[in-house]
């Protein structure tokens, strides 16, 4: 069936027009500033609403072990929260698997855990636990065949990995084209930190916070532009970052010319360490955590600025209940994430867009153009062009909405955002040309969802 999108604002990197888009076997098929009815089947009128990209979530973890749990969502429940929060397309970060697996156990793992399941299309990261040469080894058939183009390093929890073995796998990903994506944490600082709390009693959801300050992240950050560099120069891209130290850090990188790229997520950008101090603390519990709020502005200073390249959610849910029993008032014993990935279209363009800190366009290359283009799925996502997919959002901004997980779309039992009340509304989602989305209401299937194998990365592809 032809669909034609008619009388919107049709928004991309570069600035917003307005125009038509008709949509053909699930691609876009014309872009013109007037179509006629007649060459659609289904015509959807977006007059007075942006038209805009499909979100592109680069940071999620559905069905992930940690070892002392497992995540509520699934890959149809949280496909199906994404979906209903214009994003399209998900890159899911894996688990970690057996101890010594090699890099396609989880991989194989993760096609099960998400085929026949996913409401939007998917794919992973690579997940490195150890360095060895058969490891090192593997990793170009992983990008090459399999099309998986990034891989995850974490400086800290069980499978940390030490600077030795992180520079062998820089040089080793920047040669078979794959970029690394880092976890970073100062995992011994933290360590130390977590002993003289518990040793002194204080384990309420307050020293979780104060256990990973601000400085453990970005002298991370730090260490990894170097090892980057001694690295030939590799390609690196900072997860979740939380504080604006870490932020000037990856500045001064970028004016040496270092190809470093930055995510950041809603949470940093409208939570702090306040929430520690409520009576469901526990809620807010995450890696790294809420800080102060004057984190907050420098962090959309580089939203504005250029500095933070994408905007994700590290979406990683634990319910409510779930952390209370399990951690019986230590915050060791708490399972770290937040939910979220229904909610970061939504309240960026909120807070970001209506309240004048960034345009239309800019919104688009955070959620949309920029991950298409840095995770290999450009020209494919990331735009509306003749020949992208029709992943595509319709966005009413005179429209009002009050965040409440009563309507929302996982499987936890909360919302870090409940309460909050939205400038705009996302009304349709179309994946591919096929609405997911409409009127409040998910119309979507498990197993409509794709794998996309994606492209090694590329340099010449990014802004």
């Amino acid at each position: 069936m032809k669909k034609l999108i008619k009388n919107g604002v049709v928004v991309s990197e570069n600035g917003e027009v307005r125009q038509d888009l008709l949509i053909e076997n699930g691609m876009i098929a014309r872009v013109a500033a007037h179509i006629s009815d007649d060459e659609a089947e289904e015509v959807i009128d977006a007059n007075g609403c942006y038209v805009m990209p499909g979100g592109i979530d680069v940071h999620t973890h559905f069905n992930i072990d940690v070892g002392i749990a497992r995540s509520c969502d699934d890959f149809f429940t949280g496909t199906r929260a994404a979906a209903c929060g214009g994003t399209t397309t998900i890159i899911d970060h894996m688990g970690f698997g057996p101890a010594g697996c090699n890099l396609h156990h989880q991989l194989n793992a993760y096609h099960q855990y998400a085929a026949g399941k996913a409401v939007v299309d998917y794919s992973f990261h690579g997940v490195i636990q150890h360095i060895d040469d058969d490891i090192l080894n593997e990793m170009s058939s992983m990008v090459h065949e399999e099309g998986i183009s990034s891989f995850k390093l974490y400086l800290t929890y069980n499978y940390k990995l030490g600077d030795a073995d992180v520079l062998r796998a820089l040089q080793q990903l920047h040669k078979v084209g794959a970029l690394a994506t880092v976890h970073p944490e100062n995992d011994a600082a933290i360590a130390l930190r977590r002993e003289q709390f518990i040793s002194e009693g204080k384990t309420a959801a307050m020293y979780h916070a104060l256990s990973r300050p601000l400085e453990c992240e970005a002298e991370a950050i730090s260490r990894m532009i170097n090892l980057a560099q001694l690295a030939g120069n590799a390609s690196l891209y900072i997860v979740h970052l939380s504080n604006g130290l870490g932020l000037d850090y990856l500045r001064l990188a970028r004016e040496r010319h270092q190809p470093v790229w930055v995510e950041t997520c809603p949470q940093y950008l409208l939570l702090d360490e306040r929430s520690y101090q409520r009576e469901d603390a526990l809620k807010f519990i995450l890696s790294p955590p809420l800080r102060n709020h004057r984190e907050l502005d420098k962090l959309w200073c580089g939203i504005a600025d250029g500095a933070i390249d994408t905007v994700a959610t590290d979406h990683c849910t634990f319910p409510y209940q779930q952390r209370i029993t399990m951690s019986d008032g230590n915050f060791t014993r708490c399972p770290n994430g937040l939910p979220g990935v229904e909610n970061r279209m939504q309240l960026l363009f909120s807070e970001g867009v209506m309240t004048g800190r960034i345009s239309p366009a800019r919104f688009v290359q955070l959620t949309s153009t920029n991950p298409a283009r840095l995770f290999g799925l450009w020209p494919q996502k990331g735009n509306l062009s003749v020949g992208a997919d029709a992943d595509v959002i319709i966005i009413d901004p005179q429209k009002n909405v009050t965040i409440e997980h009563a309507h929302l779309h996982d499987n936890a039992d909360y919302s870090p955002y409940e309460g909050y009340r939205c400038q705009g509304e996302i009304i349709t989602t179309l994946c591919r040309g096929e609405c997911v989305y409409q009127d409040k209401k998910f119309t979507g299937q498990a197993g409509f969802g794709r794998f996309i194998h994606r492209q090694p990365f590329a340099q010449s592809t990014i802004i």
